[in-house]
């Protein structure tokens, strides 16, 4: 597989219109975890928690030791965000749960 096949072009809600290219197996591992610790309404549970959630779904092989785990749930909140498939509660601290 070339380079260009293992990457994918994500958004930010934060920065319409920018596009990044990461890595898809980081991206859809990470995605896959997020999505599985999120509710399905609000008001959601705290990105910390989600975080703290998500690191038993997560591969050795992508994120030994949990490492570079928080960027890429940054990143992948952002673009979910973006497309719609997630949203932030109201309250602070920022609460994520799964739109419907």
């Amino acid at each position: 597989m070339s380079d260009a096949e293992d990457k994918i072009e994500i958004e930010s809600i934060t920065s319409p219109h920018h596009v990044q290219r990461v890595g898809r197996a980081k991206y859809s591992a990470m995605r896959a975890a997020l999505l599985s610790v999120l509710p399905d309404g609000p008001p959601g549970i705290t990105v910390a928690d989600a975080k703290q959630a998500l690191l038993k779904h997560l591969s050795q092989e992508h994120f030994p030791g949990g490492e570079k785990a928080g960027w890429w749930l940054k990143a992948v909140q952002l673009d979910l965000e973006a497309k719609g498939v997630i949203a932030r509660g109201t309250a602070k601290p920022v609460r994520l749960y799964r739109c419907p």
